[in-house]
């Protein structure tokens, strides 16, 4: 792999610093790979991808090098209805510091030191791992749990009271 194209992936996925304060996935799509042509964002991510390493990649970039999603508004439209979803029900917040190069993710508020007395709360997020593209992260205090599928928006949103009562 040339150190160039690594170079070129890490400024492909930059964000400026001010998205901290980003409510929702839509605002935080404002680096290269957002808005460049899509086969140029594929082809740098399958050359800097090509050794096996991991690299920082949205979820839909993955799952779109693999062939398993349409297109990159395909995925944006996924993020999109998950947050109108998500931002109309009370103790959902948007959190926009994921790990480089992802879409941010979704915590349930008031499952962290409720009741149960969780350390970690309830997390939502995208992946590329399946293709419902959602898995939650029960809420927690010890190790982490391991990850439940969701099976897409609709699966999501027949779930969410059963997410939404651990407090």
């Amino acid at each position: 792999m040339e150190p160039l194209d690594l170079l070129r992936w890490s400024q492909a996925i930059e964000l400026p610093r001010d998205t901290g304060m980003a409510t929702k996935p839509s605002e935080l799509r404002r680096a290269w790979v957002h808005h460049a042509p899509e086969r140029d964002v594929v082809a740098l991510f399958r050359a800097v991808s090509a050794e096996g390493e991991p690299v920082p990649a949205p979820w839909w970039l993955r799952a779109l090098a693999e062939g398993r999603l349409e297109d990159r508004d395909t995925g944006f439209r996924i993020e999109d209805r998950m947050a109108q979803l998500l931002a109309r029900r009370p103790g959902w917040v948007f959190v926009p510091w994921a790990a480089d190069g992802e879409s941010g993710y979704w915590e349930f508020m008031p499952s962290e030191q409720g009741r149960s007395g969780h350390r970690i709360p309830t997390t939502i997020l995208n992946t590329s791992r399946h293709d419902g593209w959602i898995d939650v992260l029960p809420a927690h205090s010890g190790r982490t749990p391991a990850p439940i599928q969701v099976a897409g928006l609709a699966g999501l949103r027949s779930r969410l009271g059963e997410f939404e009562a651990v407090r």
